[in-house]
């Protein structure tokens, strides 16, 4: 779910799983999302009514009163939309099959994080999305018509150039029949991997226990993400790539966690067997000084001695943007130069890159933070640009 700040994207997912992701103490003070926001919705549809009516995701239909079948269960990862929290977005979106973008039709088309966004799901390779026009109940019929057009003429030439626009109000739950039909055609679920060792990009990790619990009674560190393949169970060992960074004989160095699973759970209930898709938190023995606080974030957990390298440096491919995305002014996009600073997000990973040397369409560079990747994974790359850092380009990790 992503989109430009308070465009409605937390309250659309709300509207669809009931569940409000906005946690965290900030969150609720400021009214926007900080950090990911996880929500399982169950799509649902009555056997009598015809379609669009027909989906929903309450257990009796709301038409007719029929009891409703389940369709499937899709997890969403609420995203932020401010421009500052633009890396914890890619965050989200390097885990997704699919994305919702949420344009509120009281606004403008585009706003400077919906320009973003995109672009940042193309970098991604994120092709599956949905377009929402929010806030219908705001603007008159002539308004939010002359809005769809504004929408039209943003993505065309862009990824999303064919992508369903569905107009709705997730505060008056209308037209979300219309929305879950749309994503049930345009979202399919993906034929995943299932065999060889699980691999889990962790964007979440946390300690569950709280304060003044006794020792007898804490729990281990709990972590969550999605598994891109394999299975996980209850009792197996794991592994946590790249791990914590020690200090031996002088030297820093980066190792492994490992740990046995605890206990799975999937929208708040425990299973004996988690597979690829969806979103799951994962108990561990782990010391939850290690996960609290989101500190594991970006490492990638699964069977020991299955998972891919650690990084500490590689050279990429580059493709730079024309222009910088997410200002007001969008600038012409510079070519990299050798010593600077650059965020890089892989997988659910965000580290800082010092470029050692940039040569035409490849840059070698140097990790502030080492991150566990395959050869060929997506790099999103943002610059420092004033007091933001702005998305300027992609790269694949070559050696």
């Amino acid at each position: 779910m992503v989109g430009h700040v308070d465009h409605g994207k937390t309250t659309l997912v709300s509207a669809l799983s009931g569940v409000w992701t906005d946690r965290h103490s900030e969150e609720v003070k400021r009214g926007i999302s900080i950090r990911l926001g996880y929500a399982d919705a169950t799509f649902r549809r009555c056997p009598n009514c015809p379609e669009p009516s027909c989906y929903t995701v309450k257990e009796k239909c709301e038409v007719c009163g029929a009891k409703t079948k389940e369709v499937r269960t899709v997890s969403f990862v609420d995203s932020p939309g401010h421009e500052t929290l633009m890396a914890t977005m890619l965050s989200g979106a390097a885990i997704m099959n699919g994305a919702i973008l949420v344009i509120a039709a009281s606004e403008p088309c585009p706003r400077p994080q919906t320009k973003e966004h995109l672009m940042a799901l193309d970098v991604i390779g994120v092709k599956n999305i949905v377009i929402v026009q929010n806030k219908i109940d705001l603007v008159t019929r002539e308004e939010a018509i002359e809005h769809y057009e504004q929408i039209k003429k943003f993505i065309a030439g862009t990824i999303a150039e064919n992508a369903p626009i569905i107009p709705i109000s997730a505060q008056h739950n209308a037209n979300l029949d219309v929305l879950i039909q749309t994503i049930e055609k345009v979202i399919p679920t993906p034929e995943v991997k299932e065999e060889g060792g699980a691999q889990m990009f962790i964007a979440r990790s946390f300690d569950v226990n709280k304060p003044g619990t006794p020792y007898s009674k804490i729990q281990g560190g709990v972590i969550g993400g999605t598994l891109s393949r394999g299975t996980l169970r209850p009792k197996e060992k794991i592994e946590i790539r790249p791990g914590i960074s020690v200090e031996r004989e002088g030297r820093s160095e980066w190792v492994p966690l490992k740990s046995v699973i605890t206990e799975i759970q999937t929208g708040g209930k425990k299973i004996k067997e988690a597979t690829p898709g969806g979103l799951i938190a994962v108990g561990t023995k782990l010391d939850p000084f290690l996960t609290k606080g989101d500190a594991l974030v970006g490492q990638v957990a699964g069977t020991p001695g299955t998972l891919p390298p650690v990084w500490k440096s590689f050279t990429m491919s580059v493709r730079l943007l024309d222009r910088v995305v997410g200002s007001d002014d969008e600038a012409a996009v510079e070519p990299l130069r050798s010593n600077e600073p650059l965020m890089l997000s892989i997988g659910t990973m965000t580290t800082v890159g010092i470029v050692k040397s940039a040569r035409g369409a490849e840059a070698e560079v140097i990790l502030k933070r080492p991150v566990c990747a395959e050869v060929g994974a997506p790099v999103a790359i943002s610059r420092r640009i004033g007091t933001r850092w702005r998305l300027i380009g992609a790269g694949v990790i070559l050696k």
